[in-house]
């Protein structure tokens, strides 16, 4: 199992208690799955943070 799918677990399964509170826990699910997930795929070496803040057109500003 990639680290990027252990994060996703790690994330819904901090969230599940706020599951019971309606649509607000359900985003509060979705969200912590999502950070779980970036911070898996940062893990695996498959993202590089640099990247997000690189302009497209690879010039330096």
């Amino acid at each position: 199992m990639s680290m990027a799918v252990v994060g996703l677990v790690a994330g819904m399964a901090l969230a599940f208690a706020g599951y019971f509170g309606g649509f607000g826990a359900f985003l509060l699910v979705a969200a912590l799955g999502a950070i779980g997930f970036v911070v898996g795929r940062f893990l695996d070496g498959d993202l590089d943070i640099a990247d997000l803040f690189r302009p497209r057109d690879g010039r330096r500003r």
